[in-house]
């Protein structure tokens, strides 16, 4: 037993050195030994580069898994909305009589492809870090998709005109009811593109914010280039499919 205890005790004895030296290690604030020092040299010290530094972080995945939920909502809406109208459509009821799209249509078709062109020239710009481009393009898109709202109007105003309204028709009211919930959310999207010209009005050189803008214009258009083809999936119905 008592050889047994030495050698426990001459163990034991290194491990307490050891401890020691390495509390003296740590002893004194700024002397840039240890890694826990706030004022040392460790590893925890943000790289000038990064998009986290400043104690402002930013995840660009959240905006993009937002995103795509918003627009997995969106697919399913319409989805609703265009079983319904195929299923009414071939069953050749006597009430469904479908019509000549009017004029106002057509020119919302050439105004949302055109304001696509224009915003991906926009996010270019925004990748490239050229702020004011940016921000020409980007007006130059809530100015097209303000058109476009507007030629919506017109074409219902149009509708109205000839006698056709949402009750005693189903093929008008599949009309007004499609091409409305679509212009909601183009308008959805004008006040996302106003967030964005609100934050590309002025340049600036702080590397968060760059993230943060190129975020925005990344997710922003896949909205705005999927209500784009959206509207292009329902003129291909109410034009073509009647």
């Amino acid at each position: 037993m008592e050889i047994g205890t030495a050698e426990i005790i001459d163990e034991a004895a290194p491990k307490k050195k050891r401890r020691a030296g390495l509390s003296s290690g740590t002893s004194t604030p700024g002397n840039g030994g240890g890694g826990r020092n706030p004022g040392g040299g460790g590893g925890d010290k943000p790289d000038d580069d990064s998009p986290y530094r400043g104690g402002d972080p930013f995840v660009p995945g959240k905006s993009r898994i937002l995103t795509g939920f918003l627009l997995l909502v969106v697919t399913m809406t319409f989805g609703g909305l265009t079983a319904a109208y195929v299923v009414i459509a071939t069953n050749n009821v006597a009430e469904w009589q479908p019509f000549n799209l009017p004029i106002p249509v057509w020119i919302s078709t050439a105004l949302i492809i055109i304001s696509s062109i224009a915003y991906q020239i926009g996010r270019s710009a925004v990748d490239r870090n050229d702020q004011p481009r940016a921000k020409r393009w980007f007006i130059a898109t809530t100015v097209l998709g303000a058109s476009f709202i507007s030629s919506q109007i017109l074409a219902w105003l149009a509708l109205t005109a000839r006698g056709l309204y949402v009750a005693g028709n189903p093929y008008a009211g599949f009309f007004y009811i499609l091409t409305m919930v679509h212009a909601v959310h183009v308008l959805g999207g004008i006040i996302a593109l106003g967030s964005i010209l609100l934050r590309t009005w002025y340049p600036t050189h702080d590397l968060v914010e760059i993230l943060r803008r190129r975020t925005m214009a990344e997710v922003v258009g896949w909205y705005w280039h999927f209500m784009g083809v959206l509207w292009l999936v329902l003129l291909f119905l109410l034009g073509y499919w009647k």
